[in-house]
């Protein structure tokens, strides 16, 4: 079985014209390498971070948006649907929000 280790699949160490080994070189990748681990521990996570950030409070305005807007649907399509003023539409919505916000009262999680 052939050795997959990292050090094994490095590239084999610079050498200059005489033999030796060309520091400058291998100086370049070490550093090169240090710097690519350090950004892959620090800004790697920050940018995933900062796109969930992001996005989430995308969705969440968006949802608002939707909930606003849908309310406001129901209300219209009540006042067409049932006869009288519109004080009847906006009490069907009230009673259906109440009882939507009493339902996840009741599956709240009580503090210890």
């Amino acid at each position: 079985m052939a050795d997959t280790s990292p050090a094994s699949r490095a590239a084999p160490p610079a050498t200059g014209r005489d033999g030796h080994d060309d520091w400058p070189v291998q100086a370049a990748d070490t550093i090169e390498r240090v710097v690519g681990a350090v950004r892959d521990k620090t800004a790697v996570p920050l940018d995933r971070a900062a796109r969930v950030l992001v996005y989430g409070l995308l969705v969440a305005v968006l949802a608002v948006t939707s909930l606003v807007l849908l309310a406001v649907a129901a209300v219209r399509g009540l006042d067409e649907a049932v006869p009288g003023d519109v004080w009847a539409a906006h009490l069907i919505t009230g009673g259906i929000f109440t009882l939507a916000g009493l339902f996840l009262w009741s599956k709240r999680s009580r503090r210890a």
